[in-house]
C-alpha cells in the first residue's frame, strides 16, 4: 500500500512560486535567442523600426542570403571544421596519453608533475608572454597556432585520472604476460575501454574549438585564416555592411541592414553547435559524474 502525503499551504505555495520561478529563469535565458532569430528572419529594412519581439513582421530570407554569399565567410566554415576535426584528435590523444602515465603509481616525479600542472590551472604567464612565446615558435599565421597551444589540459587530464584508476588492473597484467609494452596497452587495452570518457572530452574539447575566436583574432593577421567565430567578431564589429553586399551579384536585390546581417550571421555561426548540443548533453553530463564519490 503506498501512503500519499498531504501538502501543506506553505509546501503548495512553495512548489507554486519554484515553478513560476523556473518559468521565468527559462524565459530569461530562451528569449534573447528567440528574439535573435526573429529579428534575423525579419526584413532588414523594416526591422529598424523596432517593435519586433515575438514574430517577424515581414518575413525574409534576404539577410542570410547576403551572409552566405559574403566574402570569405565559407572559407571560415572550412577553418573552424578543419581545426575542430584535427584538434579534438591531437587534443584527445595527447591528453589521454599523458594521463595514462601519470596514473602509473611507478612513474618517478609523479607527483611534482601533479603540483605543477595544478599550478598552471590558477595562474599563467599573461597574455603578451604567451604571444612572444607563439611567436618564437613561428605558429603566427600558422594553422597549427589553433593546434598545438590546445593539444593538452591539465582539467581534462584529471578528467582522464579518474577514469583510468577505475580499470582493473587485472587487463594490464594480462597484456604485460602477453608481451605487450606501455605503448600496445595503452593504444590496444586502454583506449578500447576508454571511450566513455574520451567521448566526453572530445565533446568539451570540440565545443571550444567551435567557439574559440580569441585565437583567430589575436594570433592570425591573414582572414583566410580566421574560423567562423572570428568572421562573426569582424562583422559584429564592424559598423556598416558594405563589405558584405559588395560580394552581391549586380542586379540582385535585396532588402538588408546592418544590424540584420549581423543577426543572421550569429544564427549562422552558432546553430550547428546549438542543434548538436542537446543530443550531445548526456555526454557532458557523464564526463561530470566521472570519478564522482558513488555510495
Amino acid at each position: 500500500m503506498f501512503s500519499l502525503k498531504r501538502q501543506t499551504r506553505g509546501e503548495a505555495a512553495f512548489g507554486i512560486f519554484n515553478s513560476i520561478l523556473m518559468l521565468a529563469i527559462c524565459f530569461v535565458t530562451l528569449y534573447p535567442i528567440w528574439y535573435v532569430l526573429v529579428n534575423a528572419f525579419n526584413d532588414g529594412q523594416d526591422a529598424m523600426r523596432g517593435g519586433i519581439y515575438w514574430w517577424p513582421r515581414q518575413f525574409s530570407l534576404d539577410s542570410f542570403i547576403a551572409v552566405f554569399r559574403s566574402e570569405g565567410i565559407m572559407t571560415a566554415m572550412g577553418i573552424t571544421i578543419a581545426k575542430t576535426l584535427l584538434g579534438v584528435v591531437v587534443h584527445v590523444f595527447f591528453t589521454a596519453m599523458v594521463a595514462y602515465a601519470v596514473s602509473r603509481r611507478e612513474l618517478i616525479g609523479r607527483n611534482v608533475y601533479m603540483l605543477l600542472g595544478t599550478f598552471t590551472m590558477f595562474f599563467s604567464g599573461g597574455l603578451i608572454p604567451y604571444y612572444l612565446l607563439i611567436r618564437d615558435l613561428g605558429l603566427l599565421d600558422n594553422f597549427l597556432v589553433y593546434i598545438i597551444p590546445a593539444a593538452f589540459s591539465f582539467f581534462d587530464l584529471i578528467i582522464f585520472l579518474s577514469f583510468f584508476r577505475e580499470i582493473p588492473a587485472g587487463l594490464e597484467e594480462a597484456a604485460k604476460i602477453d608481451g605487450a609494452n606501455d605503448l600496445t596497452i595503452f593504444t590496444r587495452v586502454v583506449i578500447p575501454v576508454s571511450m566513455p570518457v574520451i567521448a566526453t572530452i572530445a565533446l568539451f574539447h570540440g565545443v571550444y574549438q567551435w567557439n574559440d575566436y580569441f585565437t583567430g583574432m589575436i594570433y592570425i593577421n591573414n582572414t583566410d585564416m580566421q574560423p567562423i567565430q572570428t568572421f562573426l567578431y569582424r562583422v559584429v564589429a564592424q559598423s556598416s555592411s558594405n563589405q558584405m553586399l559588395g560580394a552581391m551579384p549586380s542586379g540582385m536585390t535585396i532588402s538588408v541592414s546592418s544590424q540584420s546581417l549581423k543577426l543572421a550571421t550569429m544564427v549562422v555561426t552558432t546553430a550547428p553547435i546549438v542543434i548538436a548540443y542537446p543530443f550531445l548533453q548526456k555526454y557532458f553530463v557523464k564526463g561530470f559524474m566521472i570519478g564522482s564519490i558513488k555510495g
